[in-house]
């Protein structure tokens, strides 16, 4: 597997604020990755800083390995990490033609960038007549024209209303498929869940997890559970060594129960009744990638 791009003990100040904090991750070729975190987590200064915009206080990056320089590695990278911005009295065609003339690429390639982003029948219309989503598209199909080995979107979607976010994310899932690895920041969980195969999970300009979306949801689940003596059960919950962790907030109605391995409902079930106790609720669930979240970031507060 090619190796994109490597991170080593990123770290970028400003003053006394520590936006990125020994950050290390590797991009693999093929894959599409999300830096994910809350906004002011470090997630645009970390793409910055690859993308040569930013200087990084210490620690190192390297594109392809090493074997090209930043500047020679840059024009196999497509990015976009601010507002579309194109000028407005000018046709989508004339902007991208303008871009082309930049890049020193082929004009040859405008109308299947404007078809995959689904723009080919307003190629002649004026940049000012777009709506918000429409220019996002454009500045993907700009982003394209030099048909990088990778391309960079931060917060793709914001601001976008939901059939905008969905046109972004099938745009997304489709330059993915046809080989293109991606790497795209963003604060939406349900971005990174829809569209990643790879997360990297910021807080504070730390990472908190690095590695393949599956992996961080590929758990046990937990169940909910409730009977008259929730006292009882709640003790003898935590004596078994089925559940990792057992939790009861006050506002809660039942009481959540982490399992430390696979079982089966009503394996569950069974062994609390051996334990004299009659389950009145007992639902098992999935722990989504939003809860796998909560937990990493509420363990780093303690």
């Amino acid at each position: 597997m090619n190796t994109i791009l490597t991170l080593e003990n990123i770290t970028k100040t400003y003053g006394k604020i520590t936006a990125v904090n020994q950050l290390s991750f590797t991009i693999e070729k093929g894959h599409v990755y999300g830096i994910l975190g809350p906004n002011g987590s470090g997630k645009s200064t970390t793409l910055g800083i690859v993308l040569n915009v930013v200087n990084a206080t210490s620690g190192s990056f390297k594109w392809f390995n090493g074997e090209e320089n930043t500047h020679q590695a840059l024009k196999k990278v497509g990015a976009i990490i601010e507002r579309p911005n194109f000028y407005p009295y000018m046709t989508a065609y004339q902007n991208l033609a303008l871009v082309c003339k930049i890049k020193n690429v082929s004009t040859s390639a405008i109308d299947d960038k404007l078809k995959l982003v689904g723009l080919l029948d307003r190629k002649n219309t004026k940049f000012s007549a777009f709506s918000l989503g429409m220019k996002q598209r454009l500045a993907i199909a700009s982003a394209l024209l030099n048909d990088p080995q990778i391309l960079i979107l931060d917060e793709p979607t914001n601001g976008l209303d939901p059939q905008g976010i969905h046109q972004i994310r099938e745009i997304i899932k489709t330059i993915a498929k046809m080989g293109t690895t991606i790497l795209l920041a963003s604060h939406l969980l349900d971005e990174v869940e829809k569209v990643c195969d790879h997360v990297v999970i910021l807080r504070k300009g730390q990472k908190l997890y690095a590695g393949p979306v599956h992996e961080l949801t590929a758990n046990h689940g937990y169940v909910e559970l409730n009977a008259q003596n929730t006292q009882q059960l709640m003790e003898v919950l935590k004596a078994n060594n089925l559940f990792e962790r057992v939790i009861k907030q006050d506002e809660d109605e039942f009481i959540t129960a982490f399992l430390s391995e696979p079982a089966k409902a009503e394996e569950i079930n069974e062994l609390l009744i051996e334990k004299g106790i009659i389950l009145s609720h007992l639902v098992k669930r999935k722990e989504s990638l939003e809860q796998q979240f909560l937990q990493l970031t509420s363990q780093k507060n303690t």
